[in-house]
Parts: structure tokens; sequence; C-alpha cells
């Protein structure tokens, strides 16, 4: 009964963070005109049914989509390197596709203050994703390789962040080396932003994640047995090469396309995991990944939400939000590790 409540909690606060990122921002929208504007198909200013249906609910989907994705990918990094920090930006798959999305754009002639999406038409998207999913997928192939020869995971750790390092360098030299515009283009998207997605965008996004969402449940009772080791995995029967190579795959897709089209959000795939098995007291991942992925996206919800400042005409960079959010998170980590209690 316990578990009932609290999972209609999380998809009751999903829910009303969802209705809050449509109704708030620098104009606040009575709850009836809302009602009207995707129901009706009169009743309502056209502007107000403009900014509810053309950018406040793309936005807030994007939002919802993305947090689920990045948390479910930081939990599968946890899972694959038994490391309660390891997530997309920590051991660098941001860095990856940083530098995937920065060869694409400071190398062509994409530019402009409106945004790196303003002007893409279908093939520009596809090229952003897919230059951003490759990106990620290296590093972690990467950084999984370094794993099997590296024992400690604190090693392990530094051996991402230098990577990230080396990663940053190429994108500073690919700035110094691009016009103006593209420069502002790319930082831009560095600062992460639920707000430059429209329906078009996820057209592509929506369906890759949701794919790699539902393959990551799939692999869930797998992913049970990799916590405890690759020997005990063996001995169960679990095809340990498979699971490994799905939870790669999942990891790349899920963090690679939300870098793609909202940059690099920080911070959700490193904490949310930990608020999700805090929520549900849960190391099984059929609880975790769904938790997770609710977890993330009211997450994501607040966080834009509290980004776009409501009332007023400015706005926050959403990883400074999501920064504020996830450090004292990843803080209590490593006091509950230096402890001795663990965190997985």
């Amino acid at each position: 009964m316990n578990r009932i409540f609290q999972w209609s909690g999380l998809l009751l606060l999903l829910l009303l963070l969802l209705l809050a990122g449509i109704l708030f921002g620098s104009v606040d929208l009575p709850l009836s005109t809302v009602w009207r504007a995707l129901y009706t198909t009169g009743g309502v200013p056209e502007q107000w049914r403009t900014i509810i249906v053309e950018f406040r609910l793309p936005r807030s989907l994007t939002a919802l989509l993305a947090g689920a994705a990045l948390s479910v990918s930081g939990l599968f990094m946890q899972t694959l390197f038994r490391n309660p920090l390891a997530g997309p930006s920590v051991l660098g798959i941001n860095a990856g596709a940083n530098l995937g999305v920065a060869l694409v754009v400071l190398s062509s002639g994409i530019g402009g203050s409106a945004g790196l999406l303003t002007g893409l038409n279908g093939a520009g998207r596809w090229s952003l994703a897919i230059a951003a999913v490759c990106g990620s997928l290296l590093v972690l192939l990467i950084i999984l390789a370094a794993s099997r020869r590296v024992a400690s995971v604190t090693v392990l750790l530094l051996f991402g962040i230098l990577f990230g390092y080396a990663a940053n360098a190429l994108v500073t030299l690919l700035i110094h080396f691009s016009a103006a515009e593209q420069i502002h283009s790319y930082i831009t998207w560095s600062f992460g932003s639920f707000a430059s997605t429209s329906w078009d965008h996820l057209a592509v996004m929506a369906p890759v994640l949701g794919l790699a969402l539902f393959v990551s449940f799939m692999i869930a009772g797998p992913s049970d047995v990799m916590i405890l080791g690759q020997v005990y995995a063996v001995t169960m029967g679990v095809p340990i090469i498979a699971v490994r190579g799905a939870m790669i795959v999942c990891t790349a897709l899920l963090a690679g396309t939300v870098g793609a089209f909202c940059g690099p959000v920080t911070f959700l795939g490193v904490a949310v995991p930990h608020l999700a098995r805090g929520i549900f007291s849960a190391s099984d991942h059929r609880t975790l990944i769904p938790a997770s992925a609710l977890s993330g996206a009211s997450v994501a919800l607040a966080a834009d939400l509290i980004a776009r400042l409501p009332g007023s005409n400015l706005s926050l960079p959403l990883n400074a939000v999501t920064s504020l959010f996830g450090a004292p998170v990843v803080m209590y980590v490593l006091l509950r590790e230096r402890s001795g209690s663990g965190a997985l």
C-alpha cells in the first residue's frame, strides 16, 4: 500500500509540474484559457494559443522527456561502473556530445543569435542528433574499455574527467578558428535549455528517447545482476556482452539525443537516481528505472520552471538551476561513502 502511495504521489507531482510549466512564464495564463486552447478551436486569443501550443507545451514535454532520459542514463552508468557518482557529465559523456555538436556547428555555416536549432532543416536536426550520439557513444566505449584494466573506480573517474578535458581542448581549438556567430550559437547551446525545441524537433527526439527508455526497462532484470559484478553475472547465466552492449547503446542514445536538442544538461543524471533510491528504498531496476524516469521528469520540469523566472521577462541558464539542485545531492553521496554506508 505504501508503494502505491509513492507511485501515485510521484505521478501527481509530475502532472502538476507539467501543468505549471504551461500556465506560468513571462505571461501567466488562467487554467480555463489553457483548457480551451488545447481542447477547442475558438474562444482564445490567437497570441495566447500560440504561446500555449507552439512554445510552452513543446518546452514542457521536452523537459519531461529529457529529465527521464538523463536520469535513466545516469542510473545505467552507476550500475555499469558500480560507481555512485557516475553520470553522463561526470564521466565525460557530455564532453563527447559537446565535441560532436561542436564539429557540426563550428565547422559549418550554422550561426545566428536565435539559437543553435534555429534555421535547421530536418537533415540538420538529424545531423546534430547523430553527432551528439556518436560523440557520447565513443566516450562511453573508451571508458568501458579502460574499466576492464583499471580496478579503482577513483582512477576510472579521473580517466573520464581527463578525457573530458581533452574533448574540451579540441572544442576550444574549434572555437578559436570559428566565426563569431558560430561561437555564439555553440555557447548558447552549452548553457542547456528546453526552450529551443518545437514540435518538429520533438518528432525526432521523442521516438528515439521512447525506444531507448523501453529497451532500458526490458533489460532491468539483467541489470540487477550486473551490480554484483561480472563473475557473479556469468555464474547466473547472464549474457554479459549483450547486456553491457544494450546498456551502452541506451545510455548513448539517451544522453546524446538530449544533448543534441537541449545542450549538456548537468547533474540530473548523477543526482536523480539517488533521489529515486531514497524515495522507494529500492535497489532493483524494475523499480528504479521507472522511478528515476518519473523523478527526473519532475525535477527537470521544476528546474525549467525556476529558470524561466515566472512573472518576469528574464530567464536563468538551465544548468545553473540543475547544478544548485544536483551539487548538494552529490555532496551527500560523498559523505555517505565516507561514512561507509554506501549509495548503491
